[in-house]
């Protein structure tokens, strides 16, 4: 059955089309069918054979009364009504009018393998989107165009050209989506080594009607899918591709994805600005792990990460143990699992004693393990080792980085281990080191598959931190489910629209509970004199007004004026530089306001990106923006604990916590901040943008301020 529509705020955007009929088809059209050699029509009637497809095939010759001993009809009118699936092997100038005839009857889906579209100019962009406006009339559910097709391993539909070996995978358990061609062809074999196979391998071209949003919604719902992997250039529906993440985790099925596109620059925005903060691939990459899609770095990578998952449908939600006989890869193996945020535990007391028990006076017993020589003598102790780790309630996973030695010594290990790790519930692995040059012998002992073998351990560690990360994300979905929701707040009526002046957006934040400077606006240097004799010097002043939006660049910023004369001093040099500099500018007033105590400088900021939504943004501020680029970008709906962990992440959270005898820093006030600015973006549709810079923490227990603020509201 079709998935169902996904209903959200945003209808258009987020529709899905049902491509239920068009991946598993009881009847296709092939179009454009011809017997020479090499056609994309008689392949594809081979594909379907050699997969042994069992539905009703129909063709479509204008020339031909039969191809391969099988009927054929003269155009798509003479088809039966509401076939499944139009395959079209037609060159691009005849697709539009073909779509409109599947539309008249009522064909379910179709496939454009044709290029020469959106991929080649403006030319091809416009007959692109005619064909898709043809076939969204008419209910078409359109694959492609410049697309390979797919594969369906379960029903048996292979309609993929260059398909690169004719057969069914046996044990389906990984969905597979691409954008690209290649790389659908790519994952065609890679998994298959890992003694798993595909549900569905699909490509989506140029996604004139479906994408990779429509695929994903369907593999979702399939119960063959056990886990979904995704070569991802450009989310095109990022809202819903958020929505259907969301669904994939409460069905407990991982996605995995690999997105390229990590060095593309951010959209241009003021450095000051959330908008340079949060470029788009840095805001991709914070919402679609909020909802525990697992990335990527690499395609290796995403199929290792996919194996292990099929294998252990269970992740770990504790660190890993790892066993080595070199001493040098124990060093390696921190530096892994740092750079993966994969903790490397202590043992249990009990497992410690009988570690110590099984290895000479003079080996390192602690985590990770080195058996060194010991190997080479009693290479059974690997298995011994192994089962003790996985005894332990400290360890969520076990990885044997293992040097081979002789062919007999490797053979040795690999079955010492592979006895153990065949059973284990919690997830292993075997990494080789130089795995490479391992004799067949060794590979063989794995080839049952039913124990991971990695090349290389340095593979093995990252998948497990992969899976590991993901097992603590659905723990902390899980954990929120039991607990009391997401605080909300009722914010007041904007008092303006567009960029507030600063006064007005600290006011407005106040009200929010957001600490600012104690100050008032001020039309007057007497006003100015009184309201610094009650909040007391130093002072800072301000020039306030709409179309003022960088104070500073006009000498409409003064800071440390330190008692009434200097006061006085500084309010004539600001209104003769504003006068030189804008003298069509009219004021609203001055802001004066004491001046913070020092303390560490934060950005703190949220918008509503055009695409993603609501995004919220901290960073270390001051002149360690641009020396640290330290920024943690959040979902709107986190959590203080969620706040203070990503703080905790920052290359600089040292700082936080106090260095060279400075004292810790108030976190609890800052990710109050944070939170309350979440909530803000969350639940103020009228606003745009927030940006807090500086927000001053002052030593833990002192709290944390705002000292300027911008809020742009819908204009």
């Amino acid at each position: 059955m079709d998935a169902k529509p996904v209903v959200t705020a945003d209808a258009a955007r987020s529709a899905v089309m049902p491509v239920g009929r068009l991946l598993r088809p009881a009847s296709i059209a092939i179009v454009g069918i011809s017997p020479e050699p090499g056609s994309f029509g008689a392949a594809m009637l081979s594909s379907l054979q050699s997969f042994e497809y069992r539905g009703a095939i129909h063709l479509v010759s204008r020339s031909r009364s039969e191809v391969f001993g099988r009927p054929c009809v003269p155009s798509i009118d003479d088809l039966p009504t509401a076939v499944d699936l139009a395959v079209l092997c037609l060159p691009g100038a005849a697709v539009r009018e073909a779509i409109a005839a599947c539309g008249r009857r009522r064909v379910a889906g179709a496939i454009v393998f044709a290029s020469g579209f959106a991929e080649v100019g403006a030319a091809g962009l416009a007959e692109q989107q005619a064909i898709a406006e043809a076939a969204r009339r008419s209910g078409v559910a359109l694959l492609g165009p410049n697309c390979l097709g797919f594969i369906n391993h379960v029903d048996g539909v292979a309609l993929c050209m260059a398909l690169p070996e004719p057969r069914r995978d046996r044990n389906p358990s990984v969905g597979f989506i691409a954008q690209s061609g290649a790389m659908m062809l790519a994952a065609a074999e890679l998994v298959r080594a890992k003694g798993i196979g595909y549900t569905h391998l699909i490509s989506t071209g140029n996604e004139a009607v479906t994408g990779v949003e429509d695929f994903l919604a369907e593999l979702i719902e399939d119960d063959a899918t056990r886990v979904i992997t995704l070569f991802i250039e450009q989310i095109r529906r990022p809202l819903l591709f958020l929505e259907l993440a969301a669904r994939a985790r409460e069905r407990s099925k991982p996605i995995v994805m690999f997105h390229s596109g990590r060095t593309l620059k951010s959209r241009a925005a003021a450095l000051s600005h959330t908008g340079a903060l949060a470029g788009d691939f840095r805001t991709m990459t914070a919402l679609t792990a909020h909802q525990s899609v697992i990335l990527v770095e690499s395609f290796d990578e995403m199929i290792d990460v996919a194996a292990l998952l099929v294998r252990f449908p269970n992740p770990p939600t504790v660190g890993v143990g790892v066993i080595t006989n070199s001493g040098a890869f124990r060093g390696v193996t921190f530096d892994i699992c740092h750079e993966g945020g994969l903790d490397v535990p202590a043992w249990s007391q009990h497992v410690q004693d009988r570690l110590v028990g099984l290895m000479p006076s003079f080996a390192i017993t602690d985590n990770p393990i080195d058996l060194g020589t010991q190997l080479i003598r009693a290479p059974q102790l690997l298995g011994t080792i192994t089962q003790a780790l996985l005894d332990d309630p400290n360890v969520g996973s076990v990885v044997a980085a293992i040097v081979l030695g002789s062919r007999q010594q490797a053979i040795d290990k690999a079955r010492a281990a592979h006895g153990v790790m065949r059973d284990a519930v919690k997830p292993v692995a075997f990494g080789a080191i130089g795995g490479e040059a391992a004799p067949p012998e060794f590979f063989a002992v794995f080839e049952d598959h039913k124990v991971p073998l990695f090349r290389s351990p340095e593979r093995a560690l990252r998948a497990m931190a992969r899976i590991t990360n993901y097992g603590l994300s659905l723990r902390r979905w899980g954990e929120r489910a039991g607990s009391a929701p997401v605080d909300e707040i009722v914010a007041a009526k904007l008092p303006a629209r567009g960029a507030l002046p600063e006064y007005l957006g600290k006011a407005y934040l106040a009200q929010l509970g957001i600490p600012v400077p104690v100050g008032a606006l001020v039309c007057s240097v007497a006003e100015a004199e009184s309201v610094a004799t009650q909040i007391g010097y130093p002072v800072a002043l301000k020039a306030q007004a709409k179309a003022l939006h960088h104070k500073s660049d006009v000498g409409g910023v003064i800071l440390g004026i330190s008692d009434a004369e200097a006061l006085q001093r500084s309010w004539d040099r600001m209104q003769t530089a504003l006068s030189a500099a804008r003298p069509d500018l009219r004021l609203d007033g001055l802001l004066i306001e004491r001046m913070s105590q020092p303390g560490l400088e934060f950005i703190i900021g949220a918008r509503r990106d055009p695409d993603w939504g609501p995004i919220v943004a901290v960073g270390f501020g001051g002149t360690l923006v641009e020396l640290l680029d330290d920024v943690r970008l959040m979902a709107p709906d986190v959590t203080t604990q969620d706040i203070v962990r990503e703080l905790s992440r920052m290359r600089g959270a040292k700082l936080l916590a106090g260095v060279r005898g400075a004292p810790p820093a108030d976190v609890a006030a800052l990710a109050a901040i944070v939170a309350k600015v979440a909530a803000l973006i969350r639940t103020a549709p009228a606003v745009v943008e927030i940006d807090l810079n500086p927000v001053v923490v002052y030593p833990q227990g002192q709290g944390a301020c705002a000292l300027d603020a911008l809020v742009v509201a819908e204009s």
